[in-house]
């Protein structure tokens, strides 16, 4: 199939697209490519450019990028609107794609005052705290050297709805005796894992900061005996902690 740009320009022009992203394919119309003028894919499909673009074996235009992203860029051209999911964390790679792709407005879409993404600046303000209950795992007899750390669960507090927005699917409600209404508060939510590090990811990628912590230890009173199977080294090693999250 020719691929000289002013070919490929007539053949945009007869409607439908057919597109190999990365890998993933997309069908469009020409007018959607072309919609943001000046920028790289209007160029591309509208006969702007001297060089001819890369084509699968199938005759599909091909486009080096990150295909699963460019659903989000197709989405833009369409609507001239940023729309992305709850919980979006690959918000600096979508801009790195809106500069490939020159999309000026898009770049703005994604970009708050402060730098930080758009979708971020525009979510409510609030407090979620994360605490965990744990100890140390040691070997029989306390003889082996110490592994890693050790935690019961994860437990969540805070208002409803932004603790559903920040860990989605993660978050476990089974606990919580009052599913009604979302603009409420509750202590009785935890974490489906117990990975602390993926917790406070989620937080800062949903826009939280750390703001305050706090932690205490327990130690075996003299005289008393451990629980029968109970790890009596593990039981010196209890320990609680929280972490107060905010976003302003």
């Amino acid at each position: 199939m020719n691929g000289d740009p002013a070919t490929m320009a007539a053949q945009a022009g007869a409607g439908v697209v057919d597109l190999n992203v990365g890998g993933v394919l997309y069908t469009t119309s020409a007018a959607t490519l072309t919609s943001c003028a000046g920028s790289l894919l209007c160029q591309l499909f509208s006969g702007e450019t001297s060089e001819p673009p890369l084509r699968d074996a199938k005759g599909r235009v091909f486009i080096d990028r990150d295909g699963v992203l460019f659903r989000y860029v197709l989405d833009f051209l369409r609507s001239q609107k940023l729309v992305l999911p709850e919980n979006f964390q690959e918000c600096d790679r979508l801009l790195a794609e809106a500069e490939y792709f020159q999309l000026s407005e898009l770049e703005e879409a994604l970009r708050a005052p402060g730098g930080r993404p758009r979708d971020l600046a525009t979510r409510s303000p609030g407090c979620i705290t994360v605490g965990y209950r744990g100890t140390f795992a040691f070997g029989r007899d306390g003889l082996a050297d110490v592994k890693f750390r050790k935690l019961a669960r994860i437990l969540v507090s805070g208002r409803v709805a932004l603790c559903r927005e920040a860990f989605g699917e993660t978050l476990n409600e089974s606990r919580d005796p009052d599913r009604g209404h979302v603009d409420r508060y509750t202590s009785r939510f935890f974490l489906k894992h117990s990975f602390l590090e993926q917790a406070f990811d989620m937080l800062y990628d949903a826009g939280f900061r750390l703001t305050a912590s706090c932690g205490s230890g327990t130690a075996s009173i003299s005289g008393i005996s451990d629980k029968p199977g109970s790890d009596s080294e593990e039981n010196r090693w209890n320990h609680y902690n929280e972490f107060v999250f905010i976003r302003d």
